[in-house]
């Protein structure tokens, strides 16, 4: 998967991620259907898109393939995943990656527009506590033009339903035990053979001391993140699409 004659096989290790999420999320695919096409219908087919916390820029490879006219800016921290993203992405003059910290009070300065028309994420804002999730979206709602829209496909959990929240929990594992059980990578196997490639050992090195082993966000209720983006200065927020565990929340400035 590393090599291609003298260069990493970089599109090898975009699938093998995706291939790596879509175990924990097989309805993957689906969340990022209905994204775009809310992207399509609330702003069109050309969009100015910030890709946040863009990881090995998932979304940017579904929205480029979906509206060659559209251009998209991807930001993140993680050196190996934005190793692999620009690697993918090389010589496409549509994408630009910027390294920055998210929880940096001064981040957005670092991106090369001060609007877009849509900002879109998906499995990443898991990694941020409430309150440095609330601060982040309100420098979104500066960010976002007028119309435009601010889209979160994440993990969910209702404090209200522990019963249920149990009982998914326990049928969406036992799901990915069989799949795992016929040969699909889990998170830290995937890790590991990124870990001992020659060309993303030291970017792997790298992120593990930047995050630690994985997330310990609050991961709060869908109806939190509408209201909290609501508080942010959006217009109006709601859920577009839901699975037993995850949501997609969007915005509209």
């Amino acid at each position: 998967m590393t090599e291609t004659g003298t260069s990493t096989d970089w599109r090898s290790w975009q699938e093998s991620w995706d291939r790596q999420q879509e175990w924990y999320m097989p309805d993957r695919e689906e969340r990022f259907r209905v994204m775009l096409d809310m992207v399509e219908a609330v702003v069109g087919p050309a969009p100015r898109v910030l890709d946040l916390a863009c990881g090995t820029g998932s979304i940017t490879d579904r929205l480029l393939q979906r509206f060659p006219d559209a251009t998209s800016t991807g930001v993140d921290l993680d050196p190996a995943l934005l190793a692999i993203a620009r690697g993918t992405f090389e010589g496409d003059d549509r994408v630009t990656f910027v390294t920055a910290d998210l929880k940096d009070p001064e981040w957005t300065a670092r991106l090369p527009h001060t609007s877009y028309d849509a900002v879109l994420t998906a499995t990443a804002l898991h990694w941020l506590h409430s309150e440095p999730l609330a601060a982040l979206y309100g420098q979104l709602g500066k960010l976002v033009r007028d119309g435009g829209v601010f889209m979160n496909a994440d993990r969910t959990i209702d404090p209200d339903t522990p019963r249920i929240n149990a009982a998914e929990r326990a049928h969406r594992h036992a799901g990915m035990d069989r799949a795992k059980a016929a040969g699909a990578l889990d998170w830290a196997d995937w890790w590991a053979l990124a870990a001992a490639d020659p060309v993303l050992a030291g970017p792997t090195a790298e992120r593990f001391a930047i995050y630690g082993e994985h997330a310990d966000g609050d991961m709060p209720s869908a109806a939190w993140h509408a209201r909290t983006l609501l508080a942010s200065g959006f217009a109006e927020a709601r859920t577009v699409w839901a699975s037993p565990s995850d949501s997609l929340v969007l915005a509209v400035k």
